[in-house]
């Protein structure tokens, strides 16, 4: 008998009296065949999200499975594209439909026609496992694609071809199992969403990924391997952050799903990804990037597979041996979708009308990171930074309470410090980061063994600043004893010479962890050498009037990127201000 549909309830189709269907398998639904996945199975109904629109759909409609789970295409043409939150390429149904997406439309996710110049590294005979590269071809001018074995295959190739060119689709090697069973092998693969990828071990995490941005590499740094949350209300500059992030991180890899943010905000990520240069390799940014568009007025159920999908992109990458960051823009609009199917499926609400569920899955979203050793033997790593969007700004709705729950670095945006245009936008106060101590080796190696005192004395300079202000508020500053005095001046130099950064300046956009350290070396040299003259009873006002608090503020500009052994001569610079007032 053939499964029609017996109620809509927007996104949410139930299917009555059937035992045909699995729990999260795809199935097609109605005329148009609109791709859904299966979320309940009882004895009187099965009960089905689709993840497009469901106007003009109809009871007594067909319902028809696909026997398998909720898939992501992995393979060759990943990157450079651009898809929407179940894997189907915008550019291509641009070409079809134009601005607007038609129902039922099932592209594949890679171009079926383009060929790429394999190099096949296994022959006949040859013993094969799951996660071994077995072919290699260039992606794009950066990238290699790395072709593997399936993770549930392995055994003896007994057909292999020859170097050549080659679809994503096409057979390259027949691999026949202990079984007996015969496997094909293409440059493809298919992969179930909601399923992480599985690797040989996870390891410890001890490297940072390297941001370029101030206020996370020195203050709250975030590992490769790691999860970042970046909350903030509206305007308080996320997107521009993880678009700086994205830009500028030591990643091979960079996926970014825009998950229910508005049209114009991807429009922008896609223009300034397309014309941007990568400044280790000089070429596109874009050819080390995909993206995934699930826009505000895309269907809502959409979201929550965007998230899986980017997921998945992620992990296949890193199952190559790439270091990739996932960009998720943003987890809040993720969790309102599930909030608007479980309402749908009148489910107990918990706390703020979210389902009871949700800290699980945003557990398990958030620890598909992780530093591995996969199953080829190589390093990878998913970084995964969340926006999270509370409403009105408040860090303790559930989806931030949650979120912080799962994440180690804490990167809280302050509404005021953007109205103050201080971005990135991050209050220093709300924000911390766990990793500090993972990742204080590799300081210590790689850029000086005194880097961590040097940030424990910035941030207990800008904690001592907070206390401070608060009296500052009562009595004003004038009554401050002069060494407070001083504490205040120097805050102010770190806060807008070395948290501040200017995204649109050559040499603020970027800064190498070299002249990170060496501009905090300079602004801790002139507060050691300030508090000597404080000490002798100088005051903090004849100091300001050298003008030299003002000279460190303006290094960010003054010295560029390309010479940052300009900083060693600040050292003479203060010693020589300050033997002015002497």
């Amino acid at each position: 008998m053939e499964n029609v549909i017996y109620s809509i309830n927007g996104p949410v189709v139930t299917v009555k009296d059937t035992s045909d269907f699995s729990m999260m398998e795809q199935v097609y639904v109605g005329h148009k065949r609109l791709m859904g996945e299966v979320i309940g199975i009882t004895d009187e109904k099965t009960t089905i999200q689709v993840y497009e629109s469901t106007t003009g759909l109809r009871p007594g409609e067909p319902v028809e499975g696909s026997g398998t789970l909720l898939s992501a295409t992995l393979g060759p043409g990943i990157l450079t594209n651009i898809f929407d939150g179940i894997e189907r390429p915008l550019n291509k149904l641009l070409e079809i439909d134009g601005a607007f997406i038609s129902e039922g439309q099932s592209l594949t996710a890679l171009d079926s026609e383009k060929k790429w110049d394999t190099k096949i590294l296994k022959k006949v005979g040859d013993q094969v496992r799951g996660g071994e590269i077995f072919a290699t071809c260039p992606e794009t001018p950066l990238i290699e694609h790395r072709s593997m074995i399936p993770p549930m295959v392995s055994g003896e190739v007994i057909e292999a071809k020859g170097d050549g060119a080659y679809t994503a689709f096409e057979t390259l090697l027949k691999v026949k199992d202990a079984k007996g069973e015969v496997h094909e092998i293409a440059l493809s693969q298919r992969w179930p969403i909601k399923t992480p990828r599985p690797i040989k071990e996870r390891e410890m995490i001890s490297i940072p990924l390297i941001t370029g941005q101030r206020v996370i590499d020195t203050t709250f740094p975030i590992a490769k391997g790691g999860a970042a949350a970046v909350p903030g209300g509206f305007g308080a500059g996320k997107t521009m952050l993880q678009h700086q992030i994205a830009k500028w991180c030591d990643a091979d890899i960079i996926v970014y799903v825009g998950c229910g943010e508005r049209g114009n905000e991807m429009t922008q990520v896609l223009e300034e990804f397309s014309s941007l240069v990568d400044p280790k390799t000089g070429n596109l940014l874009l050819d080390r990037t995909t993206l995934i568009a699930n826009t505000s007025n895309m269907p809502v159920a959409a979201r929550e597979a965007s998230i899986y999908t980017g997921i998945t992109l992620a992990e296949y990458y890193r199952d190559m041996g790439y270091h990739v960051a996932i960009m998720a823009d943003s987890t809040s609009r993720w969790a309102e979708a599930l909030r608007e199917i479980s309402g749908r499926l009148e489910e107990m609400p918990a706390e703020e009308g979210f389902p009871a569920y949700l800290p699980s899955r945003i557990a398990q979203f958030y620890e598909r990171a992780g530093y591995v050793k996969t199953l080829n033997d190589t390093d990878g790593s998913v970084t995964i930074i969340g926006a999270v969007s509370p409403q009105g700004g408040d860090f303790s709705e559930p989806v931030t309470q949650n979120t912080k729950r799962f994440v180690r670095s804490f990167w809280a945006l302050d509404k005021s410090l953007a109205y103050a245009r201080h971005y990135p936008a991050v209050n220093w106060n709300e924000s911390y980061s766990e990793y500090m101590d993972d990742l204080s080796d590799w300081y210590y190696q790689n850029i000086a063994h005194d880097y961590g005192k040097l940030r424990s004395e910035m941030v207990a300079i800008l904690h001592d600043e907070t206390e401070l202000n608060e009296i500052v508020k009562l009595i004003g500053a004038d009554v401050l004893p002069e060494d407070q005095k001083l504490t205040l001046e120097i805050a102010r130099v770190v806060r807008v010479g070395f948290l501040q950064q200017n995204a649109f300046h050559p040499d603020d956009t970027y800064v190498p962890m070299e002249k990170q350290y060496k501009m905090l070396k300079v602004i801790s040299y002139l507060y050691a050498q300030s508090k000597k003259l404080v000490a002798k009873h100088i005051p903090v006002s004849l100091i300001q009037k050298t003008g030299i608090f003002e000279d460190l503020i303006k290094i960010k500009y003054d010295v560029p990127n390309n010479n940052i052994a300009l900083l060693d001569t600040y050292f003479d610079k203060i010693d020589n201000a300050l033997a002015s007032i002497e």
